[in-house]
């Protein structure tokens, strides 16, 4: 047995968090505002150096959405979040997990070629909520931007 390779049930798990990572960029990138909050727990919170306050909340989390969608139109861009090197970082063993991944974000801007906007780190708690997994806490780290000296 490889002792890298994932346990069949932790494969299965990460299976299913591969797929809310999925799911969240193409909810986001396709403008589905509210059903994007809802990969977040009610109390969820989505913190990154890119805006100015962490968000917390589904109706935050939803106008956040909304405002991205908002500004993808009056920059006539179209932004792919691209998602890649998951890892199951933690995991209680009581429906907590701690994730972390690499996110990318390629703009095209007026048909111009793609190109990367930002490359950033997620980490992430996740709990299963009885019905699936959700994001009860995002942070997102920003290359190129100053370290957060609280963090």
């Amino acid at each position: 047995m490889n002792p890298i390779a994932p346990a069949p049930a932790g494969s299965v798990r990460l299976a299913e968090i591969h797929q809310l990572y999925h799911l969240q960029s193409h909810l986001i990138d396709g403008g589905r505002a509210a059903e994007w909050a809802d990969t977040f727990t009610e109390d969820g919170s989505f913190t990154s150096p890119t805006y100015p306050a962490p968000v917390t909340g589904t109706a935050a989390l939803t106008a956040f959405a909304e405002r991205f969608a908002a500004g993808c139109a009056a920059d006539g861009a179209v932004r792919r979040h691209v998602v890649s090197n998951v890892a199951l970082t933690g995991d209680d063993g009581a429906g907590t997990l701690q994730v972390e991944a690499y996110l990318q974000i390629i703009a095209t801007i007026g048909g111009a070629a793609p190109h990367t906007e930002r490359f950033t780190t997620l980490t992430d708690r996740v709990v299963h909520d009885g019905s699936g997994w959700r994001i009860a806490a995002r942070v997102v780290r920003r290359d190129g931007a100053p370290a957060d000296p609280l963090a």
